[in-house]
């Protein structure tokens, strides 16, 4: 995980499609030490020309200066080698391009329910400590343990060590991975795990919840007294763990819900649709906001948002403090809202509604030019990729606002057509129930 999670820690949800049976997590594979291959030229650009063995004696010794023993820099060495191969996955990555009923329907699929149950009764003790001492519902740890590598099936199968440090000598995010390389040196250093036993996926996570190093450092607590924080291996680590970072490193708000499913009127002022509006629930009652079954919104002052996560035609939550420890974990809301949703629905919610009609969705190219056109009208929608990211979404609402069209924040062939200038109807989206 990353300090604002980024979406690379999603990548590796893509892999998961461990049989639903899977109860408990086999020993991560000890691979042999890897092998490196040649970094790119432009590689090199941000550290002032350095090739990577220049930099990688400059990482080690940061890292002496933050307290790892030479002992453990000379023991990870052999797997502290460049891959070009990670840059390129890392470059390369589109993930999120989906509709959220899509992605939910197949991520917070029954059977990840039921097995997050299952956990919950079999680990129950573990989860009535976590709960106790760190104020997190078991549904909320179980959620994330499901969706992050079905409860240790899909923890990644590359060399943790080589991922890190590929990344830090690539220019991107190069100072972020060097604090991860020396975290995870720190890991080693303090008897946690061994150089071999890092064996993670190909963003440089780690274990059954997919810490990144510093989180691993920072939040990674022993809860089954033997020791060592083993994420890896050890459920119980694993719950006690989750529920700290959940506490302490995302905020959570012991005893306050995180999202609930509500139906929402035609006439609800849909610029205030967005998790950066905040209103009681006594004051969405009035604007007619009530629970799918139709029964009220209690009458309280709890703040809340309205997310609709496919506009004003698709599901609609109510988002309270605690669904942003979500977007704090990963901040794709289609990742988040499948998250709080999985959540919910282990702690015994209903199966959120069907869309009453399909819900139209701009295809790729055509979510791109909107992109583009937003781009010269003046908005940051961060990088121009056909995936609809919350700047773009931004963008979108303010867009729709200026044509007098509902502020859902769901690009529509209509708001094509009026930002290309034209009268023509753009051509229809994928229809997706």
């Amino acid at each position: 995980m990353l300090q604002t999670r980024f979406v690379i820690a999603a990548v590796a949800l893509f892999a998961c499609c461990a049989t639903a049976s899977a109860q408990f997590a086999p020993p991560p594979a000890r691979p042999a030490a890897p092998r490196a291959t040649a970094p790119s030229p432009r590689a090199a650009s941000c550290h002032n020309g350095a090739s990577f063995d220049r930099f990688l004696a400059d990482v080690k010794s940061q890292a002496v200066a933050a307290g790892v023993s030479q002992r453990t820099i000379s023991e990870a060495s052999p797997y502290l080698v460049y891959d070009q191969g990670i840059v390129n996955r890392d470059r390369g990555q589109r993930v999120f391009g989906q509709l959220f009923t899509e992605f939910a329907g197949r991520m917070a699929a029954p059977y990840r329910m039921q097995n997050g149950q299952q956990h919950i009764k079999h680990h129950a003790a573990a989860f009535a400590r976590a709960e106790k001492e760190y104020g997190v519902p078991p549904a909320v740890i179980a959620a994330f343990w499901g969706l992050e590598s079905d409860f240790g099936v899909n923890m990644g199968n590359l060399p943790t060590l080589k991922s890190l440090v590929s990344l830090a000598y690539d220019c991107r995010r190069s100072e972020m991975f060097v604090k991860e390389t020396i975290a995870a040196l720190k890991i080693i250093d303090r008897g946690d795990l061994t150089p071999e036993e890092m064996v993670g996926s190909w963003a440089g996570e780690l274990g059954q919840t997919q810490f990144l190093p510093v989180h691993y450092v920072n939040y990674a607590v022993d809860y089954d007294g033997d020791g060592r924080r083993d994420l890896l291996r050890s459920e119980d680590d694993v719950i006690g763990s989750t529920a700290n970072y959940i506490a302490n490193g995302l905020k959570w708000r012991r005893g306050e819900p995180w999202l609930e499913e509500i139906k929402v009127p035609q006439n609800l002022p849909w610029d205030q649709t967005d998790l950066t509006v905040q209103l009681p629930r006594s004051k969405w009652a009035q604007l007619g906001v009530t629970y799918p079954d139709g029964r009220p919104l209690p009458n309280d002052d709890l703040a809340a948002s309205v997310l609709l996560p496919m506009g004003r035609n698709g599901p609609a939550f109510m988002a309270y403090p605690n669904f942003a420890a979500y977007t704090e974990w990963n901040n794709s809301l289609i990742y988040s809202t499948t998250a709080g949703y999985l959540a919910t629905r282990i702690a015994g919610a209903a199966p959120m509604r069907k869309p009453a009609q399909p819900v139209a969705q701009l295809p790729f190219n055509e979510l791109k030019q909107l992109q583009q056109l937003l781009v010269q009208a003046g908005f940051n929608v961060g990088k121009v990729d056909g995936v609809l990211g919350q700047q773009s979404r931004a963008a979108v609402k303010a867009m729709q606002i200026k044509f007098g069209l509902p502020a859902d924040s769901w690009p529509t062939a209509e708001l094509l057509a009026r930002m290309r200038g034209g009268t023509a109807q753009a051509q229809p989206g994928a229809v997706v129930r």
